[in-house]
């Protein structure tokens, strides 16, 4: 599974001084921590959970699961028997155990320079019991489900751990989605509550979300005030002692059938799972300062914005605005401003980032070219920050294929080796696993403690996105290549996988060929249905500064492709593509770019898109030879 030695040719090893500091500080200290967490889970999350406070203590196995569905119904089950509240354990118990009540949770830094304010863990309790006794004076009760439609300001944390608080269970939807989006996951997850706000600035753009809320069909005689019910509210709330399998929260991914899938994490595995992964893969130290860039309306913001960070004692700075407002500076101004020593962001936004003073550099959202990995390491990194490009999922909880700072040594655009009690497999189309170099269908063989238990009230649905396709497996949905040193390499979705003339090519793969080329600072590939191959590729470029789009240039990048990859990989289109649609993010919307490379103006919920402009650019720049 994980290699007895790690290898010394063509990999990056961490400075010493990050050695000396570090968690897990070796190689060997890693694999030997792995077999424990594998062989003996009980014993390593048993290590973990003692960071926490327990009502009660667990009385089962601790992880008892069925990934089978021919042998029954498919259950995750972790610590049975023991209660907790994650919001107690994140906030009074750091305050009061850990004597960190005045310690900055979060530096809130607003949309507009200047607007800034610090929160300290105990101001953060103040506020979260306020809001936990409004939510009960309003009926809100253990189990029930409370709907959070959001900016990335200070209440949006406070809303989402007072839920956790009294045990009901937070439905966050991004700010960027549209009414009709909001409506059918307020329904779909049956909440009794929404929390919203007037508008916010995104950049230099008015969301009017409270407008966009009251096209949701409601009864505006109960629209009640955050203000007012805060003056009157409480500042003592005791918290509601929870069991493990509770639920904590139900997030919405999307879903292949256009439906959006509700995940549903429960409250103590996804505590000790974040938790863990927080501290190790950023060998977070109670001096960082600590900076993702993510929405909290995605995962990412979920697991390592609120839960992870906060469990960990540490200080975080939020951010409500887009990191090139008011312009290209903005990022590292932050980074400076607060001094910040772990950073992490999606591959879309590293470009935007000139300088920093990082110890630890993350990457997230998508797999990482290599040419990006180079630029984050050598000029944002300085050549002496890891860069731990990590792999995870909603569904997963946190991450899954991580680096370690310290102690693995690093290949530019791998997520390397699986996370403590992580157990990975390469499946061909057969469902036989693979040994050695290999490339294939990413699985996990057994569960971890964050893992998603079920698909918001439609059990058989989460059976079968996740289990069905290969019986005794979850299966992630990607595609995967393991190396001859054993590290794995994520290729991209199995459905951004291409079948061209039966052969199955990458679009990641791809993408990194032209990216490669000096010409190009950002590619998107994307397949089109073919009549003799099955399909074919279109691409999308867009050019550094100051190169125009010319034939000669169109050329060399086909044949850069056909040379990295070989001639199959060959791009049929090549679209010159000064903006791709991305979300508030920074992922690529490739649903959109594939509707565009078919010539398909029906573009669906389109809300989350950071910039709508762009479409019409694309649609007029289309291939003109395509479909």
């Amino acid at each position: 599974m994980i290699p007895d030695k790690a290898p010394k040719k063509d990999v990056l090893h961490a400075a010493e001084d990050l050695k000396k500091e570090a968690h897990i500080s070796s190689f060997e200290t890693f694999k030997e921590l792995y077999e424990k967490s594998v062989e003996s889970p009980e014993e390593f999350w048993g290590d973990v959970a003692k960071d926490f406070f327990w009502k009660t203590k667990h009385t089962g196995q601790f992880l008892d699961y069925n990934f089978d569905v021919t042998k029954g119904k498919i259950f995750v089950k972790c610590m049975e028997g023991a209660t907790t509240n994650i919001c107690y354990n994140i906030l009074d118990h750091n305050i009061h155990e850990r004597q960190l009540g005045d310690r900055v949770a979060f530096y809130w830094e607003g949309n507009e320079p200047g607007d800034e304010k610090t929160v300290t863990y105990r101001e953060l309790l103040e506020q979260v019991c306020k809001f936990a006794n409004v939510l009960k004076s309003q009926g809100v009760k253990k189990g029930d489900r409370v709907s959070i439609y959001m900016p990335m300001v200070i209440e949006l944390v406070v809303a989402m751990l007072a839920c956790a608080r009294i045990g009901a269970v937070h439905s966050i939807v991004f700010a960027g989605f549209s009414a009709e989006s909001l409506c059918e996951r307020i329904i779909d997850s049956q909440c009794s509550l929404l929390i919203t706000a007037d508008g916010f600035y995104r950049g230099d753009k008015l969301i009017s979300l409270k407008v966009i809320a009251d096209e949701v069909p409601w009864n505006p005689e109960v629209d009640l005030c955050w203000h007012t019910l805060m003056e009157e509210a409480s500042n003592e709330c005791e918290p509601v002692w929870c069991e493990s399998e509770d639920p904590l929260f139900i997030l919405y991914t999307s879903g292949s059938t256009g439906k959006p899938k509700g995940v549903l994490h429960t409250v103590s595995g996804y505590m000790l799972y974040t938790a863990a992964t927080f501290k190790l893969v950023f060998d977070y130290h109670p001096d960082d300062i600590y900076w993702c860039t993510a929405d909290i309306g995605w995962i990412t913001g979920h697991s390592y914005i609120t839960y992870g960070p906060l469990a960990n004692g540490a200080s975080s700075v939020l951010f409500e605005g887009l990191p090139t407002y008011p312009d290209v500076s903005r990022m590292w101004q932050i980074v400076d401003k607060y001094q910040v020593s772990k950073f992490y962001t999606a591959p879309t936004a590293i470009r935007l980032l000139m300088k920093s003073r990082c110890s630890i550099l993350g990457t997230v959202g998508e797999p990482i070219n290599p040419e990006a990995w180079q630029w984050f390491y050598s000029v944002v990194g300085d050549k002496r920050c890891p860069v731990v490009d990590t792999f995870w999922q909603t569904e997963t909880g946190g991450h899954v294929l991580t680096p370690l700072p310290a102690a693995t040594p690093l290949k530019p655009g791998s997520a390397t080796f699986p996370f403590f009690g992580v157990v990975p497999a390469i499946l061909n189309e057969s469902g036989e696993e693979l040994e050695g170099p290999s490339e294939g269908y990413l699985v996990f063989k057994q569960p971890w403690p964050g893992v998603m238990r079920t698909v918001y009230g439609n059990h058989e649905r989460f059976e079968a996105t996740y289990f069905k396709k290969f019986p005794g497996y979850y299966v992630t949905g990607d595609g995967c290549r393991r190396d001859k040193d054993g590290y794995y390499w994520i290729t991209g979705r199995i459905d951004d996988m291409l079948n061209v003339s039966g052969h199955l090519l990458s679009t990641a793969e791809v993408e990194s060929a032209l990216v490669e080329h000096q010409a190009v600072a950002e590619a998107a590939v994307v397949g089109t249905p073919h009549p003799v191959k099955g399909e074919s590729l279109y691409c999308f470029v867009t050019l550094a500064d100051g190169i125009s789009y010319t034939a000669a240039l169109e050329a060399e990048l086909r044949q850069q492709v056909r040379e990295r990859i070989g001639a199959i990989a060959t791009p049929d289109y090549i679209q010159n593509a000064p903006g791709l649609p991305k979300t508030r993010s920074g992922k690529i919307m490739r649903r959109v770019l594939r509707k565009i490379a078919s010539n398909q103006r029906d573009m669906g919920d389109v809300s989350t898109l950071a910039d709508s402009t762009v479409l019409e650019q694309l649609f007029e720049n289309r291939c003109g030879t395509a479909m």
